[in-house]
């Protein structure tokens, strides 16, 4: 068989051809500010049904790049969702990204609290970036110490909650909805079941790649 795409950017623009060829012959026309995040997130996981699970608030994109654009700082909840945001796009954009859950005093207030270390990483996280964008792809316990924190008073720039699994998963996204929206937090999240570690990545990767172009639209070269 012969091979046509050698590069990783000749594989991706290859593979984005034929979301948006498979998108339009199944009748989908994405959200304009929605799309880069939905088409990304399809890309990393090929699995069409986030067209119809991701919920995103009002204006979430376009607040989460403003946001970006400042060099904001992004908190996960694993080190994989970690591993997986862009460097390039984070440098060019001037932000960081962390992951709190290793720190030794994170363990040792989810050992006192007889809670998670996700849900104590992400107090730590809201104690030293209050503003930050918080990605959780993994920790539903996260999510709800998230709602918990907001309800406090916390303020994030953006909360992606995307967490997979069977156990409060669906309950947490659905409380993130309503706190987000009660305090008019921008929030991106995926109803249901699914998600994971690479989908939070995911649209990390597609928002700052975004305001990154608004910013150097010449000289991408991630």
């Amino acid at each position: 068989m012969k091979q046509e795409h050698h590069t990783p950017a000749q594989i991706e623009r290859a593979s984005m051809e034929i979301i948006q060829r498979e998108l339009e012959e199944r009748g989908i026309c994405l959200p304009e500010e929605n799309a880069h995040v939905i088409r990304r997130v399809i890309h990393t996981t090929a699995d069409f049904e986030y067209v119809e699970n991701l919920y995103f608030s009002p204006s979430a994109v376009g607040r989460a790049m403003e946001t970006l654009k400042t060099g904001t700082v992004i908190v996960t909840d694993t080190n994989m969702a970690k591993a997986g945001v862009s460097k390039a796009a984070l440098k060019r954009l001037g932000g960081e990204v962390f992951c709190f859950m290793a720190e030794p005093e994170v363990t040792e207030e989810a050992r006192k609290q007889g809670s998670t270390r996700a849900a104590a990483a992400m107090e730590l996280a809201g104690v030293r970036y209050p503003k930050a964008v918080f990605a959780v792809g993994n920790a539903p316990t996260a999510l709800l110490r998230l709602c918990e924190l907001m309800e406090e008073g916390l303020r994030p720039a953006l909360v992606i909650g995307v967490p997979v699994g069977f156990v409060n998963v669906v309950e947490s996204k659905e409380r993130l909805v309503e706190t987000c929206r009660k305090y008019h937090i921008p929030v991106i999240t995926a109803m249901g079941r699914k998600g994971g570690s690479n989908v939070a990545a995911a649209i990390c990767n597609a928002l700052l790649y975004q305001a990154a172009e608004l910013i150097q639209p010449e000289k991408r070269g991630w």
